[in-house]
């Protein structure tokens, strides 16, 4: 048994793997790492666009597309889209088997779109129309403007992959999104049963924001802050998965329980060690427990095979991940603050690989004219 296998079968927590590519899928690399206990797949724009850019399997049908006429943004969705729906197949067999609890794959709309409500909620509908399976998740990101799309979506019983939370409060309103499209879902006679959620709650480049700030913050004879380094993320991914629990649960929940609805889990995304001197299992390790998911990236999978630890510890010593927020407090360190930078940057780093990868497919279509 892998220790992947492990991580579901002893401690209830789904790996999922934080990558898709085309090669993967045709030279059964995917379905293998199915077989190994890989339980689900996302992808965003940063992924999709490092796949389409290094490997020379998309050209084919992209040369197709261009003759056809096809613009160059829609060729990237033809392209990312037809990845998602062959993932889609190779993940079905664990949707079925688990009775719809794992087996998605995620697809994320047009970062452009990020601070419209309404042009997101036209884009999820869309890609759900045009990717008819069930075990497909849009993604749908924790903006001021995107925590109402979500609602809609979920109201319309569509099934949806929240990203970019970075801090509690933000966790609150999504989660709050979720139930109340529940409700409004019920009302209208729709099966809740049919409608997934995941809650992306990104952790290591927590870590990489609030370190930058300690050490900008603190000076060199100060032991205290830095004493805090590497802490944060962890700390406040254990108290997202405390909300979590006292949100799932009392009279409203059981209430739309009774109709058949699925916990929204909390998914540690950006789970990658950033800094190298932290361990590069940190943020699995430290957060594995039920009702969760991990998806990480193949380096990450490997080395958790070769030395993670498969132990519940997401939810030990709460009260000291409580402490430790306020002890970044105290060292002027705003966890809120901290929210809005990363959700800006993330939405900026998405929005620079969406147009790198358009400039890379709109190169290879004026070279295609030139032939």
């Amino acid at each position: 048994m892998t220790r992947l296998h492990q991580l579901y079968e002893e401690q209830g927590q789904s790996p999922w793997l934080d990558n898709l590519t085309r090669p993967y899928l045709r030279d059964g690399t995917l379905a293998r790492l199915v077989r190994d206990g890989i339980r689900g797949v996302t992808a965003n724009p940063t992924t999709l666009a490092k796949a389409i850019e290094s490997s020379d399997a998309y050209d084919e049908q992209f040369a197709r597309l261009m003759a056809d006429g096809r613009s160059v943004r829609d060729a990237f969705w033809e392209l990312a889209i037809d990845d998602v729906s062959a993932a889609l197949e190779v993940l079905r067999g664990t949707f079925d088997a688990s009775n719809g609890s794992d087996g998605f794959v995620s697809i994320e709309v047009d970062p452009y779109l990020y601070r419209s409500t309404d042009a997101t909620i036209a884009m999820a509908r869309e890609l759900h129309e045009r990717i008819a399976q069930p075990n497909l998740l849009v993604k749908i990101p924790a903006t001021a403007e995107g925590i109402p799309a979500i609602e809609a979506m979920i109201a319309e019983g569509r099934s949806i992959n929240i990203t970019l939370i970075f801090s509690l409060s933000r966790y609150d309103e999504v989660i709050e999104a979720y139930l109340s499209g529940l409700e409004v879902f019920a009302e209208r006679g729709g099966d809740l049963s049919t409608v997934h959620s995941v809650a992306s709650f990104f952790v290591s480049r927590v870590d990489t924001e609030v370190d930058r700030r300690l050490e900008a913050f603190a000076e060199a004879s100060t032991p205290g802050p830095r004493g805090l380094l590497g802490r944060a993320a962890i700390a406040q991914a254990k108290l997202a998965y405390h909300l979590f629990r006292l949100r799932f649960s009392g009279p409203r929940w059981e209430r739309l329980v009774a109709r058949g609805a699925r916990l929204q889990r909390p998914l540690w995304a950006s789970t990658s060690t950033k800094d190298p001197r932290l361990p590069d299992t940190l943020y699995v390790d430290n957060l594995i427990g039920p009702a969760t998911i991990n998806t990480m990236p193949e380096s990450t999978i490997a080395a958790f095979e070769d030395h993670g630890r498969v132990a519940r510890t997401v939810d030990d010593d709460i009260e000291s991940a409580m402490r430790l927020m306020d002890r970044l407090a105290a060292a002027r360190i705003d966890m809120e603050d901290v929210g809005r930078t990363l959700e800006e940057q993330g939405a900026a780093a998405f929005q620079a690989s969406y147009d790198h990868v358009l400039q890379t497919l709109d190169t290879k279509a004026r070279q295609l004219v030139g032939r």
